[in-house]
Parts: structure tokens; C-alpha cells; sequence
């Protein structure tokens, strides 16, 4: 990325596709906490033109980065860090209430009925 502190490389000749490799780039600087919370990044077309790739490359890119929490995308706004990834355990968290909606689901269950079985839950935990 031009004018920024540090640089978004893309190797058309490695085995990792364009998007990956700015997808991991990205995700690094903000886990490395070189990009903070609040930085807007740059626009797609923008990055797509400096690093000589099409502009849905770097939409694949954004749209992952997006989806793993570490981006936001607004018309107005572009593209703005969000922070860095959830804590390993909050993680654990998310995956295991996903796993929770999942069997429920299967089993019959409305949200109403898992939200019951996680108060009740919660309730004992007490």
C-alpha cells in the first residue's frame, strides 16, 4: 500500500492466490497491531491499481478479512479496521454457541427454545 507504513506485496507467481496473499498481509498487520482499530484501509480500486490486480481480487480479499471480523465496510467510510482477531478463548466460545444453534436446530428447536436452554444453563452455573 502506498503512502502507509508498511507495504501489501502480491506474488502472481506464487502457488497462493493474489487475494490470500493480500487477505494474510493484511490480517498480519492488524494482528501485529500495525494497523489499530480505526485505520481506513485503502480503497478497493486504489490497492487494486498499485499492486496491478483486479479490483475483485482485493474485493475477495476485503469481503474475508470482513467475514473474520478484523474489517468493516461502509459506503461512506471505505474499509476500517475493526481490531484484531477475538481472544483464542472467546473464539472457542463463538464456535461451541455455533455448534450449540447447530444441533439444536436439528433436533427441532426455535431460537426461543435455545435461548431458554442457555438461561437455564446459565442459571445453574450460578
Amino acid at each position: 500500500m502506498t503512502g502507509t507504513a508498511f507495504d501489501i506485496t502480491v506474488d502472481v507467481r506464487a502457488a497462493t492466490p493474489p487475494y490470500e496473499q493480500i487477505r494474510s498481509q493484511i490480517a498480519a498487520y492488524v494482528d501485529a497491531g500495525l494497523l489499530a482499530a480505526g485505520t481506513r484501509l485503502p480503497t478497493m480500486r486504489a490497492l487494486a491499481a498499485d499492486l496491478g490486480v483486479a479490483t475483485g481480487t482485493v474485493a475477495r480479499a476485503y469481503a474475508e478479512l470482513e467475514a473474520a471480523g478484523l474489517v468493516t465496510s461502509r459506503r461512506r467510510t471505505g474499509t476500517v479496521v475493526t481490531g484484531g482477531r477475538a481472544a483464542p478463548a472467546e473464539a472457542r466460545l463463538h464456535a461451541l454457541a455455533a455448534d450449540l444453534v447447530v444441533a439444536a436446530r436439528a433436533s427441532g428447536v426455535d431460537d426461543e427454545g435455545i435461548l431458554r436452554i442457555v438461561r437455564a444453563a446459565l442459571a445453574r452455573a450460578r
